[in-house]
């Protein structure tokens, strides 16, 4: 990287006052890469406080679109902003906000065939993503590339943060979760809820553990659970060891390259029998029989719904399967695909012919009617 400028000297003015950052940090800072996978609820903090702080050359991840449900907490973007790409909306943020930094977008979903060429060129690491099998192989390829992977989660009024990094003498993803939760048993925020500042509070935290890093300064969540409780304001820490059996940093690792993750978490059978928003509207437009079967929460509901559906809740479902015609195909639909495909699952098991709506009613917005409202 070049040496900085007179106007980035004058920009960067309250870090060269700190005596551990100064002229020479901030231009490691300057000479520093950083790839942001997700430009979300944490991957906007993350990014925005990054590109403010000078980082030569910041990537970010992200295949998504801006949806209004998202501006509660995604605070990159903004409402003039909904329908766009959230990649596209997030650069030209960042771009307002600091043309001295190199900005490289990548849009792309982030998978086992890709992920190791995606993230050699950084580095650090930061996860900003929102499901286990995304967080297994970001952890499997840092590990395997020598990289620091700067990691944060939310749910509800919760949030943890931490840095992994064995090849710095830490623990990675999987010492301290060795094995995913059962995806039945694992609420998302869409059903959970999150309070829009707990993103904002470990997404900062985020930031700053990069931050360091960069630098080289300070000491890092390297070997320490950060854990946030928002509702009582509570900041705990757990030690972290690694753990000399773990499958892909122990001593005698048994996981030595990129896996299937949808596989590994679980989710392999639960998406095995889907049905896509083009697909589904040529079968209701056929005058198909089909029963659609609405999973989400009443709230939800009263915001939109597709015609002819039937709501029953995901933790209702068990309860109320005698109510459900077995005699026709079932199609069931949530916001986003998750909760449906789980209660999908639960039909099949019950002996309902069942699909699950790929995408759920975003991804009916975005291919069938654009003007239907997405909570």
């Amino acid at each position: 990287m070049s040496s900085l400028s007179s106007a980035e000297w004058s920009r960067y003015s309250r870090h060269l006052a700190l005596r551990e950052v100064g002229r020479e940090g901030q231009q490691r800072l300057r000479d520093g890469s950083v790839l942001v996978i997700g430009a979300g609820g944490l991957g906007s903090p993350v990014a925005l406080y990054l590109a403010a702080a000078g980082v030569g050359r910041i990537g970010i991840v992200d295949f998504d679109l801006v949806e209004e449900s998202n501006l509660q907490r995604q605070i990159i973007h903004g409402t003039s902003q909904i329908g766009r790409p959230k990649l596209v909306s997030a650069i030209d943020r960042l771009r307002d906000l600091n043309p001295y930094v190199d900005l490289v977008p990548i849009a792309s979903r982030l998978d086992s065939s890709n992920a190791m060429d995606v993230l050699a060129d950084w580095d650090v690491v930061v996860d900003g993503t929102d499901n286990f099998p995304t967080r297994y192989l970001i952890n499997d390829a840092c590990v395997f590339l020598g990289k620091p992977n700067v990691y944060g989660s939310i749910y509800r009024f919760e949030g943890q943060a931490s840095v992994f990094h064995p090849a710095g003498g830490a623990p990675c993803y999987r010492c301290l979760y060795p094995e995913p939760p059962p995806p039945d048993l694992v609420p998302s925020c869409e059903e959970g809820g999150v309070l829009g500042i707990v993103p904002g509070l470990v997404g900062s935290v985020q930031a700053s553990e990069a931050l360091k890093l960069l630098l080289g300064e300070g000491t890092t969540l390297a070997g320490r659970l950060l854990l946030i409780d928002v509702l009582r304001m509570e900041f705990r820490e757990l030690k972290l060891r690694r753990d000399p059996l773990c499958r892909v940093c122990g001593e005698s690792p048994s996981v030595t390259s990129l896996i299937d993750y949808q596989g590994f978490c679980g989710l392999g059978k639960m998406n095995e029998s889907e049905i896509t928003p083009l697909e589904l509207k040529q079968r209701l437009d056929s005058g198909e029989n089909l029963t659609l079967l609405d999973v989400r929460e009443e709230w939800e509901w009263e915001i939109s719904r597709l015609d002819g559906a039937r709501l029953v809740p995901l933790g209702r479902l068990r309860e109320q399967l005698e109510e459900i015609s077995r005699e026709s195909d079932v199609v069931v639909y949530c916001r986003s695909g998750a909760r449906s495909a789980r209660a999908c699952a639960v039909l099949r098991e019950a002996g309902f012919r069942a699909s699950n709506l790929s995408g759920g009613l975003a991804g009916w917005a975005r291919q069938v009617d654009p003007n239907l409202r997405v909570a």
